[in-house]
């Protein structure tokens, strides 16, 4: 009987067909499974039945690696499939990035709020340790409401002017179950410091609204089309807080006609056309609000009311200001009001009514920061001898930003305040209001301007 010789195989790599894996336990499957022999001298690809044959008197200490040898070489089962041989999206440039890399890069919206939201994506990493955000400063980060915490005291609203704000807010809220046609915005409009920003914030402290606060600043910008987007962004943000806190919302643009309105030869933008045009658009459709994403059935946006603020609203596009979009209100307090708002205003320092009332009829119509900077101007004395008391002006900036943690200022007393200092700071003011408008230096430097 002849003798054969034991082979001894160390497999470091094996990959088989579906028939070799079925054959396992039936030792291989011939046809379809192959195996490669590497040692220092010679490399050999043989059908593993074969092999077997060829080799069955040697000794063999070598590597190998069993493979299905069906579907062709190594190298096309991992070449990767393209879209086409000339798309230009996978077309590489010297570093080695494709065309979607480079325009993921060069776009303005860079979302890279998306995975730390539970939820979205990457649960794998939300847990509830922290809360179910990994980013436990999200909300803080995207935070665009307005909350008034610093509104700190008794302040007096005027009757009518809270009528007029809270009947726009509730009525927008229940436009849905109305059988009216409801303005979307309102616009209050008067008098420089008559109060009306001020007196809509009390308003939305007192019925708990978070509003999302815009500015006449924020109505242009360098790039074309960026003011349109960001008011139905911000219009979006205040409907989400409705929809996902429960609290009520809106959207407040304070000085519009600062932004929109047409003085003189002033000149019309394009972003004021989009601007004007984006309001339009919000009051015809408050439900359906698009920031460039594809529409869907489903992308319902809660109306939510829009507030204004501005000094002339007949320098607005006059579309804009007409009935069926915009409900208009003209705030000018009488004498009652302004008494009583001024009323609350020094009931800290002690002002009795009728002192109050003494000071609003000896400077008759001022607007309602006059009667502020009254108080504010009272400071001054105080102010200056406190100066001189860490040292002088030259010594205040060492004093103040660059003394140690244990070195504490000089205290500072407020100056009691009283109607004879109210009464002659408003003197003061008088004084320089009148200056302004009868000293027009313009008209010594430029000879030739015109009245």
């Amino acid at each position: 009987m002849k003798s054969t010789k034991r082979i001894e195989i160390r497999i470091v790599h094996l990959q088989l067909c579906a028939c070799a894996m079925a054959a396992i336990h039936s030792r291989w499957c011939a046809a379809h499974t192959t195996m490669r022999m590497e040692d220092n001298k010679k490399k050999k690809r043989l059908p593993f039945s074969q092999w077997i044959i060829h080799n069955q008197n040697t000794r063999v200490g070598a590597k190998l690696s069993v493979r299905c040898c069906s579907d062709g070489s190594e190298k096309e089962q991992k070449k990767e499939k393209r879209l086409s041989e000339q798309s230009s999206w996978e077309a590489k440039d010297a570093e080695g990035r494709d065309y979607l890399y480079r325009l993921g890069k060069e776009a303005d919206n860079m979302n890279i709020a998306v995975g730390q939201r539970a939820g979205v994506i990457d649960s794998l990493f939300v847990g509830d340790f922290l809360g179910k955000d990994s980013d436990i400063v999200f909300d803080y980060r995207q935070k665009a409401t307005r909350s008034f915490e610093y509104l700190q005291g008794d302040y007096y609203i005027a009757p009518l002017f809270l009528d007029k704000v809270a009947c726009h807010i509730v009525k927008n809220y229940l436009a849905h179950q109305l059988n009216v046609k409801v303005p979307l915005i309102l616009g209050i409009w008067g008098g420089k410091g008559q109060g009306k920003s001020f007196q809509t914030e009390l308003i939305f402290q007192a019925m708990g609204i978070e509003p999302v606060i815009m500015s006449a600043g924020e109505l242009e910008s360098e790039r074309a089309g960026e003011p349109g987007k960001l008011i139905r962004e911000r219009y979006r943000t205040a409907s989400q807080v409705v929809q996902n806190q429960g609290k009520m919302s809106c959207l407040m643009i304070n000085d519009i006609d600062a932004g929109l309105g047409r003085f003189g030869n002033t000149q019309m933008t394009v972003n004021n056309q989009i601007v004007v045009g984006t309001l339009m658009n919000l009051s015809d459709n408050p439900t359906r609000v698009s920031i460039g994403q594809d529409w869907r059935e489903s992308d319902i946006t809660n109306r939510v009311p829009i507030i204004v603020t501005g000094n002339d609203f007949s320098t607005i596009y006059a579309p804009l200001i007409r009935d069926g979009r915009m409900d208009k209100f003209y705030w000018q307090p009488n004498h009652e009001d302004i008494v009583n708002i001024v009323h609350r205003m020094y009931e800290k320092d002690g002002i009795p009514r009728d002192e109050v009332i003494r000071i609003v009829s000896t400077f008759p119509n001022q607007a309602l920061d006059f009667y502020g900077a009254l108080r504010s101007r009272t400071y001054d004395r105080s102010i200056l001898k406190w100066i001189d008391e860490i040292g002088g002006i030259e010594n205040f900036g060492k004093k103040f930003l660059k003394r140690k943690k244990d070195q504490n200022l000089p205290v500072f007393i407020p100056p009691e305040q009283t109607a004879e200092a109210l009464v002659e700071s408003g003197y003061s003011l008088i004084k320089e209001q009148q200056l302004i408008m009868e000293t027009k230096l313009s008209k010594e430097y430029m000879k030739n301007i015109q009245d």
